[in-house]
């Protein structure tokens, strides 16, 4: 039986390890920290449960693409699903206005065109626009025969630079780029492939996981040990082993060492790079995977609510304080936050009341660069004041688009770039990992292929973040062992 170690147990790790294990891989995955997922990981404070990644997902209606993937997988069986409004699962607060983001065609083009009556038109070449691209991208839509000329175009024009090609109307330029934070989207920058992708997702249908993400981990960990396989927490990787012409194991902090026929790592490039000395990693390719730019990072406030005050909302609120909804990544000045993401928890089927909510807003790591080196818990009274500042900073900008809600907060929580960084290993606690940039379509990416025959990589670096993301670049992983057809065949015949 042919071996494969995988280094992280975030969704890039376990999805590969399911995939292999059900086609006859002796899989073990080895996780550094005490718990698995990555950012599918959620944690309890003052007897209530956060999110900490994974917040919503689309795509997961029968006969949508990422339902297709979960039935293989076998995560649809273990997990409940909390549908958002179809007429506004995504809103875009700006400038006194909330406009929102509807599902399906139709809902999507007359929601807005309600507030743009002259841009139906345009609204629709959009959407339309949107959808070829996505279906231009054979992982996301699970079929290899896809004009790939024109995912290749979208990938090297910038979001703005297409929509504001579509679009006329300013304001609705700005509305259609409001859920920038779900990829950490920049002007100029961001590829509208990127965009298309994400709205796509979220467009044909959009859900919460009821009791959170960490269970779609805990499914994926069952089904590997199901199959023979092993998925071990508290193995910190420090070296890939390698002769002269492939990887032969992976040697633990502690010395233990794994034999290998295959890794794959699902940790950042960078950070599996640092595992290896060998002259089959060319230095050329090293300086360049290590010299691209990283996404921002995030700083976040988990809100406890007082019991029975705070209505459940099945929307997701994106709020932008100031007259652009482009460049929050980049102000870190008296007026920040410019923009929060502010979400609940579905903590029950079909619940009344949130227990639980989340205010995301952008940070730079160098922020708190001045406490690197520290660990949770032990990082100094002036960190800990740092974010008190921080987190009230954010709660008063969150009362201002939603009066009142200071007064049914019970107690916060807070994550700044170093809680992501200790928990997720990205550099500088990066959002979603590597920049993608129309300015550097090749040198900025990153294969699953590198200079040692057997090691691969996965993750949300690979193709793109977020949930379908990541499946779609562990099964572009998996396909350099069993074929994109073989993979394909296996998904699509096991949701018939």
């Amino acid at each position: 039986m042919r071996k494969c170690v995988i280094i992280g147990s975030g969704l890039g790790g376990l999805s590969c390890g399911c995939i292999l294990a059900k086609n006859g891989y002796e899989v073990t995955v080895l996780e550094k920290g005490d718990q698995i997922g990555g950012c599918l990981q959620c944690f309890q404070r003052g007897g209530a449960v956060f999110e900490t990644g994974m917040h919503y997902i689309g795509s997961a209606d029968p006969g949508q693409v990422l339902h297709a993937i979960m039935h293989y997988l076998g995560v649809d069986s273990d997990i409940s699903l909390a549908r958002l409004n179809p007429l506004g699962y995504d809103l875009v607060s700006f400038q006194g206005e909330h406009y929102a983001l509807a599902n399906g065609r139709e809902n999507f083009v007359n929601v807005l065109a309600a507030h743009f009556p002259h841009s139906r038109d345009e609204l629709n070449r959009y959407y339309d626009l949107v959808k070829r691209v996505a279906s231009s991208s054979p992982m996301h839509s699970l079929n290899r025969n896809v004009d790939l000329n024109t995912f290749a175009e979208y990938q090297t024009k910038s979001v703005n630079e297409v929509i504001d090609g579509v679009v006329t109307d300013p304001l609705l330029r700005q509305v259609l780029a409001g859920v920038l934070p779900l990829y950490a989207g920049e002007k100029d920058r961001t590829p509208f492939a990127s965009h298309a992708l994400i709205t796509d997702f979220y467009d044909q249908s959009a859900f919460r996981i009821v009791g959170g993400s960490s269970k779609v981990a805990d499914s994926l960990a069952r089904t590997i040990r199901q199959q023979g396989g092993s998925v071990l927490t508290g193995r910190e990787v420090t070296k890939i082993a390698c002769d002269e012409s492939k990887a032969t194991a992976v040697i633990t902090a502690d010395g233990e060492r794994f034999p290998a026929d295959y890794i794959i790592s699902a940790i950042h490039p960078s950070c599996t790079l640092q595992l290896v000395d060998s002259r089959l990693i060319r230095p050329a390719y090293r300086r360049r995977v290590e010299s691209i730019p990283n996404t921002t990072s995030a700083f976040t406030v988990y809100l406890k609510f007082r019991k029975n005050t705070v209505k459940y909302m099945d929307s997701n609120l994106y709020y932008y304080r100031g007259t652009s909804t482009w460049g929050c990544e980049r102000r870190h000045n008296e007026s920040w936050p410019e923009c929060l993401l502010y979400m609940h928890f579905c903590h029950e089927e079909n619940p009344v009341y949130a227990e639980v909510g989340e205010v995301i807003t952008y940070m730079g790591f160098d922020e708190v660069r001045l406490w690197m080196g520290t660990r949770v818990g032990h990082r100094g009274k002036d960190y800990e004041e740092f974010k008190r500042m921080k987190a009230e900073a954010v709660i008063s900008a969150l009362e201002q688009e939603v009066p009142g809600i200071s007064s049914q907060i019970e107690r916060y929580y807070t994550s700044t770039p170093l809680t992501y960084l200790d928990y997720t290993g990205t550099p500088e606690g990066s959002m979603y990992g590597i920049v993608r940039d129309v300015n550097a379509p090749v040198t900025g990416t990153v294969s699953c292929k590198t200079g040692i025959p057997n090691l691969l990589l996965t993750g949300q670096n690979t193709l793109l973040h977020g949930m379908l993301g990541v499946l779609a670049g562990s099964m572009a992983t998996c396909s350099e062992l069993l074929s994109t057809e073989e993979i394909f065949r296996q998904v699509l015949n096991s949701s018939r």
